[in-house]
């Protein structure tokens, strides 16, 4: 296939038997790796109160990554913009910038927490959601030095961080009008995707931030040497989210073997089933030729691979060969 700009997403899983803190040295060691096999950039995710994900700051996990590494971007897939003040959010990403110039990319989401405890534990509800565009126009405004309060930005004012959208709902539309990049998932609902991708090209209004549309697709990809090998690495994702819909809590990764001698009750058959569906897994034959329809398809100029699992050795050799069969 042709060659084609590959990033990673990494949400600093939590796994069964291990800790919080190693899952943030773990992605700081993926990151020194993906740079190594030439991936483009490498961002990290904000959780609040979830057990399995011990990525909740950011910011200061993507200056643990930048400074491990040397060459590969770094970001956030994203910075949740309603949890924060568009000020704040400029500061950090303006210190960030200037500790790692010409390396920092500043993705935002509109999401606000994962339970109605942690929207009241960060001061939001679901409604702060709506405001997103009017905090992303803010945002953006101190670093051009254009905020109507009279107060500066320091360091951000002058410097250039490119941002990105994560378009879920309304997002794509609000990354047109912005004049923005846009990050566009989930690969188990092609046509949704597509219809969001042509939406954002059809109103995209040019920005000082960017000339033309720029599409990055996410999503899960898992690559081995046979296709069920592929498949046991979705299976600890999927059993998890399996479990965050019938019981409200989102846990730490299992071992793919746990899961397959667990007793699932119906619906829980039903979510894991599902979840483990309309991903692209498989060997490098088979995933070269699924991308190479996905990418003709909607002419993407990115993708940020967003896969999780227990074994990180599995997931280190799924991006090597996601690396080889993507370079050309």
């Amino acid at each position: 296939m042709d060659p084609v700009r590959l990033s990673v997403l990494d949400r600093s899983r939590t796994r069964e038997g291990h800790t919080h803190p190693e899952a943030l040295r773990d992605t700081v060691r993926l990151a020194r790796e993906l740079e190594r096999l030439g991936y483009h950039r490498v961002w990290v995710s904000e959780h609040h109160g979830v057990p399995g994900v011990a990525g909740s700051a950011p910011t200061v996990l993507a200056a643990a990554v930048a400074s491990a590494t040397r060459t590969i971007r770094v970001g956030t897939g994203g910075v949740m913009l309603p949890n924060h003040r568009p000020l704040v959010v400029a500061e950090q990403f303006g210190v960030l910038e200037s500790l790692f110039p010409g390396r920092i990319d500043m993705g935002l989401g509109r999401s606000v927490g994962f339970t109605d405890g942690v929207r009241r534990a960060l001061g939001r509800d679901k409604g702060d959601a709506d405001d997103f565009e009017a905090q992303l126009a803010e945002l953006l405004g101190w670093f051009r030095g254009t905020s109507p309060t009279g107060v500066h930005a320091r360091p951000a004012e002058g410097l250039t961080v490119p941002p990105f959208v994560l378009a879920m709902g309304e997002g794509a539309g609000i990354a047109a009008r912005a004049g923005l990049p846009m990050v566009i998932g989930d690969l188990r609902n092609r046509d949704k995707m597509r219809r969001g991708i042509d939406h954002y090209r059809d109103r995209f209004r040019p920005s000082p931030w960017a000339a033309e549309p720029y599409v990055v697709i996410s999503g899960t990809i898992a690559v081995a040497d046979t296709p069920d090998a592929a498949r046991r690495l979705l299976i600890p994702e999927a059993w998890s989210m399996a479990h965050s819909r019938t019981h409200g809590m989102f846990p730490p990764l299992p071992p793919a073997e746990r899961v397959a001698a667990l007793t699932m009750t119906g619906k829980e058959r039903g979510f894991y089933e599902s979840g483990l569906t309309g991903h692209i897994a498989g060997t490098e034959e088979q995933v070269a030729h699924e991308l190479e329809t996905l990418l003709k398809e909607t002419g993407a100029q990115e993708l940020l691979v967003t896969t999780s699992t227990y074994d990180r050795e599995a997931l280190l050799d799924s991006y090597r060969r996601l690396a080889s069969i993507t370079s050309g």
